[in-house]
């Protein structure tokens, strides 16, 4: 379930394409090594006859609902959820049947930082969070991997969308002698 990049603009281009740390993968790994487990040990320990096939068949069922419940769900929230960072904006994806999306253009980012629990430091992951102009303010990003690189980059992105829409102390000055010299202003975005 690779992120469609029909959703980039002509000159954007990816940096980051993440999806949340692999630690949210060992609940659902876990159930599914108890759940045939307790399978196995159901066929193995119960007695022949009715009863113990019953009781085989009620286990084999629970442990197909929780195979499904537990750990196909959160594979799926895992698979489907993506953190993307562009050179012009960092887009936030998730959902399983439905979609939401969530796009935080990197001129409106004031403000980012992270956090790291002790067990997080162990494993390189963490929580990122974005603070943007608008409505909605702060975007939390849970369990990013290697939490403080991509902190890292994602400086170096808003840092290179200031510098590429503001103009240096040369140009600058360039526009005040065009001006003060009566000299039609020369485009400097280009």
């Amino acid at each position: 379930m690779a992120f469609p990049e029909d959703v980039l603009t002509e000159d954007e281009h990816v940096v980051l394409h993440l999806h949340p740390h692999w630690k949210a993968l060992l609940r659902p790994i876990l159930v599914l090594v108890l759940g045939v487990a307790a399978v196995v040990a159901g066929w193995l320990l119960l007695p022949d006859g009715d009863g113990g096939t019953i009781v085989l068949y009620v286990v084999a069922g629970l442990f197909l609902i929780a195979a499904l419940w537990l750990g196909l769900w959160p594979f799926l929230v895992w698979r489907t959820t993506h953190y993307l960072f562009t050179n012009e904006r960092v887009l936030l994806q998730e959902g399983v049947f439905s979609r939401h999306r969530r796009d935080l253009p990197l001129a409106r980012i004031n403000d980012h930082s992270m956090n790291q629990r002790f067990i997080e430091r162990l494993l390189g992951c963490g929580t990122l969070t974005i603070e943007s102009a608008g409505e909605r303010g702060q975007s939390v990003l849970a369990d990013v991997p290697r939490v403080d690189r991509v902190q890292t980059t994602l400086y170096e992105l808003v840092e290179a969308q200031h510098d590429k829409h503001t103009l240096g102390d040369g140009e600058m000055r360039d526009i005040l002698a065009d001006m003060r010299d009566g000299k039609p202003l020369r485009d400097t975005t280009g």
